[in-house]
């Protein structure tokens, strides 16, 4: 494995994209409600990279090995799809929630963030699995700085995970991202204490924990990419770009509109 510590000009660069990612979150939060389809967010995301802010939608045409292109310029996961969703003419209906997924090309560099959203008023269960999730990726990411191992992430966000009754999905995960869209090293979002990579300054690497409020297992649907839980129960995700600095993490994905990082509740 070999990890690519960033310079200081590349953090810079890290950064834009990072925010730049956060923005088309920002923007297109308006639009996430009851009746519009999420062929219609792609549209309103794609013309957003593309002409207000002059970046590159990176999954658009993306195809890693034993793939076919991906066709759309952002994932939409909706309900009980846990990544990879792809934007059609399924309309959103209230109580449904959604993980968008984008990540921007700027100058070379990505930026790649997902958040999840209500779609009208959420049922007690997606609120409360939507919640976990995000504490569990922000208890993730509190255990970023030198010296600390990618364990520490992995068992932060498992064991939370998993106290509250919620699975993790095992076979997807975090990743290092700079002008590659995917790099070493592998982030888990579950494991043991001490053990897996160190972290050094200057890695920069996902965060983005997929729980489920049911059993973890999963399976790939008919498109190809599409990635559902195998007992329909709901599943959700949030992502963050992270990082590593001479004395903690620094996330740069941030921008106006995101969420406030959680009340830990233990």
């Amino acid at each position: 494995m070999t990890v690519h510590l960033k310079s200081p000009q590349e953090i810079k660069k890290m950064r834009i994209a990072g925010e730049l990612g956060s923005e088309v979150l920002d923007f297109i939060t308006p639009f996430v409600k009851p009746g519009v389809t999420t062929g219609e967010l792609d549209a309103l995301c794609h013309d957003y990279m593309l002409n207000v802010q002059n970046t590159v939608p990176a999954p658009l045409n993306y195809q890693p090995p034993g793939y076919s292109p991906y066709p759309k310029s952002i994932c939409t996961s909706v309900n009980h799809q846990v990544c990879h969703g792809v934007p059609g003419e399924k309309k959103l209906k209230s109580g449904d929630i959604i993980n968008i997924d984008v990540t921007v090309i700027k100058d070379g560099y990505h930026g790649d963030t997902s958040r999840m959203y209500y779609v009208g008023e959420p049922t007690i269960q997606a609120r409360r699995l939507c919640e976990i999730t995000y504490e569990s990726m922000w208890l993730g990411i509190e255990e970023i700085k030198p010296e600390k191992h990618l364990g520490d992430i992995g068992y932060a966000i498992q064991s939370f995970a998993e106290s509250l009754g919620c699975s993790v999905v095992k076979e997807f995960c975090g990743h290092g991202i700079g002008t590659k869209f995917h790099e070493d090293p592998q982030v888990l979002h579950y494991g043991h204490t001490g053990t897996g990579l160190q972290l050094k300054p200057g890695m920069i690497f996902t965060v983005e924990p997929m729980i489920n409020s049911g059993k973890a297992s999963i399976r790939q649907m008919a498109d190809g990419w599409t990635i559902v839980t195998k007992d329909h129960s709901l599943s959700a995700q949030w992502e963050h770009t992270v990082l590593v600095t001479e004395t903690g993490y620094e996330v740069l994905t941030l921008s106006a509109g995101v969420p406030p990082k959680p009340k830990f509740r233990f």
